[in-house]
């Protein structure tokens, strides 16, 4: 049976509350570790890929906290550079880099790469674990588009002010709400996890 309580695997408020608008009507009630009075312990992302590294941060935290919990890993990947950042997505431009030092690096390293070579997409994994630790269910989700040479829209957090979304010819800081509990990859995974453990359709 899915858990009654799940715990946001994350510090980030606008991952939560882009989880809370995806997933609401769940018959499961969405905390944070502030609500629930925790502290998330540290995570080693060790793994090959980002399905390892949601896994390892859901089945650690889940431990550590006894509650059933939800854990994203999300990276951006960038045909012209090979898929990167990739893993490095959160820290491109160093293990404390600030958003504007990470978009900066990847304008630099796309400099002189034309609009028709800078695509792009965002890949989310997530995995739900049970209070035990033992996974329950994982799901994936991205969105494709391409980089822009600059910013567009203040929505959003991290590289989202840079990616225009194909589907929608706006930047990801462009979206609205609606749209964005339609098409970001946080979205269509979650999308994935209604189904799979609830099965609900969003």
């Amino acid at each position: 049976m899915p858990p009654s309580t799940i715990l946001l695997a994350t510090t980030n408020a606008h991952k939560v509350a882009e989880f809370r608008a995806c997933l609401a009507g769940i018959p499961a009630r969405l905390v944070t570790a502030e609500e629930l009075g925790v502290r998330l312990p540290a995570v080693v992302e060790d793994g090959a890929n980002s399905a390892e590294i949601a896994r390892t941060k859901a089945v650690t935290i889940a431990q550590a906290c006894r509650c059933a919990a939800l854990a994203d890993d999300t990276v951006l990947e960038v045909d012209a550079l090979q898929g990167r950042p990739g893993l490095r997505t959160a820290r491109y431009a160093g293990k404390h880099a600030s958003r504007e030092a990470n978009c900066q690096k990847l304008l630099a390293e796309l400099t002189g790469v034309p609009d028709g070579s800078r695509q792009a997409r965002f890949v989310c994994c997530l995995q739900l674990a049970g209070p035990d630790g033992e996974p329950l269910a994982s799901a994936r989700g991205e969105c494709r588009g391409q980089i822009l040479t600059a910013a567009e829209g203040t929505g959003g957090f991290g590289y989202d002010a840079f990616f225009w979304v194909a589907a929608t010819g706006c930047s990801m800081a462009a979206l609205d709400d609606p749209q964005r509990r339609r098409v970001t990859h946080r979205a269509r995974a979650s999308q994935r996890l209604l189904e799979a453990t609830w099965g609900l359709r969003s």
